[in-house]
């Protein structure tokens, strides 16, 4: 029996090695939403059967902007260290399929699949449910939801729930910098950081996008966009982020060559494209951080 356990293991490890040299980032976004698309104010959810995977453009989003590469792929529910796998069933029941950028279903394999709902955004998307998963163990209620693509996912680890802690670089057979993630809270209050885009002359800017990298190097997209129902108000918005430093990325785009960016009131050094970084920390000033980008 230890043999056969201790041939498992050198398996499962192997795939590991391999699924980490091979794996790749998908392109677009993911995000979290309720069953019909609907997003929720500050993806703060009252339970967690409230909680579905949404993917593609993202809210806000420019129709240019591309969704997720067509294929199938694994998701899973972490603590936001990606210490904690929270996901309680086998990793083939967590499989989804994305074709012409939006997630289109759940993969067939017996009955253990998530339950799906219909996107009202983008018919005809569908949204997964993430449930089952465990209370996470953090304090403010924080979750962190992780895609990444079924090729890159270690074949070894599909029939289990959990291929272990973090070995070569995978945190339970996800590679962070080769996957989307996306934060949530069920309950609690609301920490977040929000970018803006403001004209030559102070005029505030829709659809323009950063990309977050969050404290693992996992990263995701992320558009401004007003929503007043949900009290958004031109910001493209990283919801519930957890202890440590988080990278935001402004690029030139599309009705934006960046000039001046100021983080939380404060000039940087220098103008133009860049990374900031802000330390999430017991010490957060409040509810939101905001950087706040000028275009040329």
């Amino acid at each position: 029996m230890k043999r056969s356990m201790r041939g498992v293991a050198v398996a499962i490890f192997a795939a590991l090695a391999i699924a980490t040299l091979a794996a790749h980032a998908p392109s677009g976004a993911i995000f979290t939403t309720v069953a019909d698309g609907s997003e929720v104010n500050y993806n703060i959810y009252a339970a967690k059967e409230d909680v579905y995977l949404d993917g593609g453009p993202g809210p806000g989003a420019p129709q240019h902007a591309a969704g997720l590469d067509d294929g199938t792929y694994v998701f899973q529910v972490t603590d936001p260290s990606g210490k904690t796998l929270l996901s309680t069933d086998a990793a083939r029941c967590r499989q989804i399929v994305v074709s012409a950028g939006i997630i289109t279903g759940v993969v067939d394999v017996g009955g253990c699949q998530h339950v799906t709902g219909n996107d009202i955004d983008h018919p005809p998307a569908k949204t997964v449910q993430l449930m089952p998963y465990d209370d996470t163990p953090n304090p403010g209620g924080e979750y962190k939801v992780w895609v990444t693509f079924l090729d890159d996912f270690p074949a070894a680890c599909l029939a289990v729930v959990d291929c272990g802690p973090k070995v070569k670089g995978n945190a339970h057979g996800f590679v962070p910098r080769h996957s989307k993630t996306d934060n949530f809270k069920v309950r609690g209050s609301i920490r977040e950081i929000d970018t803006r885009f403001f004209d030559r002359n102070g005029n505030i800017l829709d659809g323009l996008g950063i990309t977050w990298t969050d404290t693992l190097g996992a990263s995701n997209n992320k558009w401004s966009y007003e929503n007043l129902a949900l009290d958004i108000h031109h910001e493209a918005h990283v919801e519930a982020v957890e202890d440590g430093d988080h990278k935001i990325t402004i690029e030139n785009q599309a009705g934006c060559t960046v000039g001046s960016v100021y983080v939380a009131g404060v000039l940087q050094r220098r103008s133009g494209p860049q990374t900031v970084t802000v330390n999430a920390n017991n010490n957060w000033p409040g509810d939101t951080v905001f950087i706040d980008v000028y275009c040329q």
